[in-house]
C-alpha cells in the first residue's frame, strides 16, 4: 500500500482517467443528438472537460520536479500521465475535425466507434483504480489485455467504416472527411491501449 505522499501519483491517474471518460462520454453524447448548428458550442464543452485534464497532467509533473522519493521511476509516472492525457487530447482532436469539416450527419459505424472508444475509457480507469496495489492484484492484467481486445474491436470497426465511406457519401469532401474522422476515431482507441501497455511494462520493471 502506498504511503500518503506515494498515494498522491495513483489519485492524479485516476482523476485524469475519469477526464478521460467524461471526454469520451460526452462524445457519444454529442454523436446520438447531434447539430450542426450546436457543434461550436460542443466543441466548448469539450475543451472545458480537456483543460481540465491538462491540470491533472501539470498538477503532476510540478509535484514531482519537486519529489525526492517517488514510488516508481519519476519517468514513468510522467509517462503515465502524458499516455492518460493523450486519450484526451485525441477525443477532443475528433470532435474538432466535425467543426472544421461542418459534418452535417453522422453514421452509425461513428456511433459504435465512439462507444468502443467509451467502454476503453471505463476500463482505463479501472485499471489505474487497480495500478496502486499492481504487485498484489489479480485483475489488473485481465485489464491490460480487455484494452488491447478493446482496441482489436475497434480496428474491425475502423476498417467496416471505411470501406463504407463511399457508400453513404456521394461527396468527395465528405469522403475524404470522414476518412480523416475515421483515423482520428482509430487514434483514440490507440491511445487507451498505449496506456495499457505502459502500465503492463511498469508493472514488469517494478516487480
Amino acid at each position: 500500500m502506498a504511503n500518503k505522499q506515494d498515494k498522491f501519483y495513483f489519485i492524479n491517474f485516476i482523476e485524469a482517467a475519469d477526464y478521460a471518460c467524461k471526454a469520451s462520454e460526452y462524445l457519444v453524447e454529442c454523436f446520438k443528438n447531434y447539430s450542426l448548428d450546436e457543434l461550436k458550442e460542443m466543441n466548448i464543452n469539450m475543451h472545458k472537460i480537456e483543460h481540465a485534464a491538462d491540470g491533472k497532467k501539470h498538477e503532476l509533473s510540478a509535484t514531482l520536479a519537486k519529489a525526492f522519493v517517488t514510488p516508481i521511476d519519476r519517468e514513468d509516472l510522467a509517462l503515465i500521465s502524458s499516455n492518460i492525457d493523450e486519450v484526451t487530447d485525441h477525443i477532443e482532436e475528433v470532435l474538432q475535425r466535425f467543426y472544421i469539416h461542418k459534418i452535417n450527419t453522422i453514421p452509425q459505424e461513428a456511433i459504435v466507434f465512439a462507444e468502443k472508444i467509451a467502454e476503453s475509457c471505463r476500463l482505463m480507469k479501472k485499471m489505474m483504480e487497480e495500478f496502486e496495489n499492481y504487485k498484489k492484484s489479480k485483475t489488473i492484467h485481465e485489464m491490460i489485455i480487455g484494452l488491447n481486445n478493446i482496441e482489436e474491436e475497434c480496428d474491425k470497426v475502423y476498417l467496416e467504416a471505411m470501406a463504407n465511406v463511399r457508400n453513404i457519401c456521394t461527396d468527395v469532401l465528405d469522403v475524404v472527411a470522414w476518412h480523416e474522422i475515421y483515423d482520428y476515431l482509430e487514434s483514440c482507441s490507440d491511445a487507451c491501449e498505449h496506456v495499457g501497455d505502459c502500465i503492463e511494462t511498469v508493472i514488469m520493471k517494478n516487480s
